[in-house]
């Protein structure tokens, strides 16, 4: 397993000129979205499509299908992917350590147990239309309460081992509360909820893009605005304040961005494993840098570039059954961290 994993590692494309690498995973990005827009239980030809999009009222039918449930799922898988990405990297170098992300940490989990709070009691009675600003704003509250926990103890143990364990255990605390609300939630609420705990971008509207894009798009671009910043603090706290940067504010904007793109992606789309973590080391690996200015970019490209590929999978490997979007995620996601650490040898 692990010279397969390897091996993937090291075939993944290198690209030292990254306006190189960015044109060839945006073009690749964008066969993707066509793909997914044309491909499903109902077949579309290049033309039904682009005459569904040029002119939706003369293909009825494929305009319904496109415009209600094939484009909003492609720009969410795009849109999910590079904030899910852009968080795991934020987060390596906020802690300085290549085996964190946001599912591993718990910050997923912290979301979840929020967003389940929102979803299995009646504490949404009454706003029903402010459901996704309301799942947005508790899945960001559970995100950052339990990054908070996690970067007190990172501020007292140095071990890679401890901080893992660490948010293997919020992840644990958090799933124990999940579950107790589930047991004693009403039968109609749980089977939403358990759809949504699968982690899936179908079912999108365009009100929940709408913050997606809105929210996650302002706040990667205050994330690439911190690359110089982040670029020094991978050379350690000192370093950075001497070169002007304020380290504690600095350090909340980078827990504050990491957990609000997490939970933004988790409150709308699920619990999706694997891409916080994988993705900023395969970006790593395709523009051979730990340029930060060039990291995030390439993060978010990549980022939606596997999503966007998982979430085909995901739809068409059984179809008509649906697989569960995190268990097509862990299928690349895993060999690709395992090859990394191989190749590294991390020792954790």
């Amino acid at each position: 397993m692990s010279e397969s994993a390897h091996t993937l590692a090291l075939a993944l494309p290198s690209f030292r000129r990254p306006m190189a690498g960015f044109s060839a995973l945006a073009v690749l990005t964008v066969v993707l979205v066509v793909a997914n827009v044309g491909i499903g239980s109902v077949p579309l030809s290049p033309s039904q499509v682009w005459q569904a999009v040029s002119d939706p009222k003369a293909a009825a039918t494929a305009g319904e299908i496109l415009w209600k449930i094939r484009i909003p799922r492609a720009v969410a898988a795009v849109l999910g992917g590079a904030s899910l990405a852009v968080s795991g990297l934020l987060l390596q170098v906020y802690f300085r350590n290549p085996i964190v992300g946001p599912f591993v940490l718990g910050i997923s989990s912290g979301a979840t147990v929020m967003v389940s709070l929102v979803m299995l009691t009646t504490l949404a009675v009454g706003m029903a239309s402010l459901m996704p600003y309301l799942s947005t704003l508790a899945a960001f509250a559970g995100a950052y309460g339990v990054t908070l926990i996690v970067a007190a103890v990172a501020s007292r143990v140095k071990s890679g081992v401890t901080l893992l364990i660490v948010g293997l255990m919020m992840g644990y605390l958090c799933g124990a509360v999940t579950a107790v609300l589930t047991a004693l939630a009403e039968k109609e609420k749980i089977k939403g909820f358990v759809l949504w705990q699968l982690g899936s971008f179908s079912g999108f509207k365009w009100s929940e893009i709408g913050v997606l894009a809105v929210c996650g798009g302002l706040i990667l671009v205050g994330v690439y605005l911190l690359s110089k910043p982040l670029n020094a603090f991978l050379l350690g706290e000192n370093y950075a304040a001497s070169m002007g940067v304020p380290i504690r504010r600095f350090r909340v904007l980078v827990l504050l961005c990491a957990c609000a793109l997490a939970g933004l992606v988790t409150s709308v789309a699920g619990p999706v494993a694997f891409i916080g973590l994988a993705v900023p080391h395969m970006a790593r690996l395709i523009f051979q840098t730990s340029d930060n200015r060039i990291l995030i970019p390439g993060s978010c490209l990549v980022g939606a570039l596997v999503t966007s590929l998982c979430d085909l999978i995901a739809r068409m490997a059984l179809s008509p059954v649906e697989l569960p979007l995190s268990a097509v995620t862990a299928f690349f996601g895993a060999p690709v961290v395992i090859g990394f650490l191989c190749k590294r040898r991390v020792e954790m």
